[in-house]
């Protein structure tokens, strides 16, 4: 099963939700505040709409209380996961 492994900067509290790929780093903004979990579900289900795979793909691996994390998402390998983050970035 292919996998691949994403290194993620999360902006909490920001005006609305987007995700850019810079320097190797997919750098997301939330509207969820980093409060109770709530910006690592929000991060999840956003992650899962962009790349249209189910919400249970995706885990953080690291850094679940911090604004850098690694993010593992299974059954999606780097070139597909480059693919879908261009398409959601070109809409």
């Amino acid at each position: 099963m292919e996998e691949c492994i994403v290194n993620v900067k999360v902006i909490p509290k920001s005006s609305k939700n987007s995700a850019r790929l810079e320097n190797g780093v997919l750098r997301v903004h939330l509207n969820a505040p980093p409060v109770d979990g709530k910006a690592n579900k929000a991060l999840i289900e956003l992650l899962a709409a962009m790349l249209h795979i189910p919400k249970s793909s995706i885990e953080i691996v690291r850094g679940e209380k911090g604004r850098n994390k690694q993010v593992k998402i299974k059954s999606l390998g780097d070139a597909i996961f480059k693919k879908r983050l261009e398409e959601y970035n070109n809409k």
